[in-house]
């Protein structure tokens, strides 16, 4: 019988325990999603890894065959999308226009500034009440902060922006919400867009619209769906992966240590690699006949490549299931593989790491104010995480 995917989990903090029989037994197999069709799942970490890197499986959700997450990502997906959703030359040529925005050494020199902001966030976070919310009052803001600075986009706007990014990525919503939501971020960011026209600023709105727009590089279409795609994607998954990361860390006292002291790089790499957030899969769709593993993928046929047990595949990672804070080489795929990386992976890094070494260095008695099985872990959510984290401290 052909299994449903996704299975459900046995531990927040770790993938299915299905997906690890299948890597064991059945690396490449066929499952069932939502709408009843069934493409191929691949659990092995280099299988998921080929695919990741291979042009022969298409990322563009209008292709036929392409395994969308749920009926609401389809029905958004009926036109040109931001450039993560394009193939090729395209995508190549649009995410050169960025590629210098989040270079180590840009990325670097907001340290202080993220640094700055996750002080102020806590000083009010321990003057406020307790319990309080961790995701509330630190996890979802610092991101939201960082990224508006980037772009250019007042945060003072950023319960509006946020709401909508929550509402885009939720596939239990119908598809009209989830359009409408998408319609006003991009009038919302369409209107900056506007106002740099007259009056630039320096910041990536700024220059987007100076370099790119006003010189033909980039249309105005392309300009608003790549904000759109930089402020969800640059607040939204960092978000959640320190909230899920604290609430990791609270639950395993002997691991919080580490960010107590002189926390090394590697960790915030081996926490990535864990708590791999992306947990429905990297969806393509293969636009030729590829043999993979013993079997043919045949063209017009879907694929979900399954990160979160390719990082524990005990053929790629010694003792996939132990936490290794000092793990070298930790080539894991959280921020996928391949032209299609994640831009802000070193962004993302920076800022994982300093919201976990502050918050456990300012509040070193900082617990969970409920049991781990209360938590609202995002189990339906295409982005794994948690809603809300209520803590306390002495």
């Amino acid at each position: 019988m052909t299994d449903a995917f996704p299975p459900p989990r046995a531990c927040p903090y770790a993938p299915p325990p299905r997906l690890a029989e299948l890597q064991r037994d059945a690396p490449i197999s066929r499952v069932r999603i939502w709408d009843g069709s069934t493409p191929w799942l691949l659990t092995r970490y280099a299988d998921v890894r080929a695919v990741l890197a291979d042009r022969r499986f298409s990322v563009d959700p209008t292709r036929p065959g392409y395994p969308a997450r749920g009926p609401a990502s389809r029905g958004r997906r009926t036109g040109r999308g931001s450039f993560i959703s394009m193939d090729g030359p395209e995508h190549a040529r649009l995410r050169r226009m960025l590629i210098a925005e989040f270079t180590v050494r840009r990325v670097e020199a907001l340290r202080p500034a993220i640094e700055r902001t996750a002080a102020e966030l806590l000083d009010d976070l321990a003057a406020g009440p307790r319990p309080a919310d961790l995701v509330a009052g630190y996890a979802l803001p610092l991101p939201s902060i960082v990224i508006s600075d980037l772009l250019g986009v007042p945060y003072e706007d950023h319960a509006f922006f946020e709401d909508r990014a929550r509402a885009m990525l939720d596939d239990s919503a119908g598809g009209g919400a989830n359009r409408a939501a998408t319609a006003e971020l991009a009038r919302y960011l369409g209107t900056l867009l506007q106002r740099r026209s007259a009056h630039p600023t320096d910041d990536l709105l700024g220059r987007l619209s100076a370099e790119q727009v006003a010189t033909g590089a980039l249309s105005r279409s392309d300009a608003v769906a790549t904000a759109i795609l930089l402020l969800v994607a640059g607040h939204e998954t960092t978000a959640n992966q320190i909230a899920l990361s604290t609430a990791f860390l609270l639950d395993n006292p002997e691991h919080a240590e580490v960010f107590r002291g002189d926390a090394p790089a590697t960790a915030v790499d081996e926490l990535l690699r864990l708590l791999t957030i992306t947990h429905f899969g990297r969806r393509r769709v293969a636009t030729a006949d590829v043999a993979l593993g013993g079997v043919t993928i045949r063209a017009g046929e879907g694929v979900i490549a399954a990160a979160d047990i390719a990082n524990r595949d005990p053929g790629e990672f010694a003792d996939p299931g132990a936490v290794d804070f000092g793990r070298s080489p930790n080539h894991h795929l959280a921020f996928g593989h391949g032209e299609h990386l994640c831009l802000g992976h070193h962004l993302a890094r920076l800022e994982l790491r300093v919201a976990l070494t502050a918050l456990l260095r300012r509040l070193p008695r900082l617990r969970l104010a409920v049991p781990t099985g209360d938590l609202p872990f995002r189990h339906a959510h295409p982005i794994y995480g948690i809603d809300r984290l209520p803590v306390t401290w002495d």
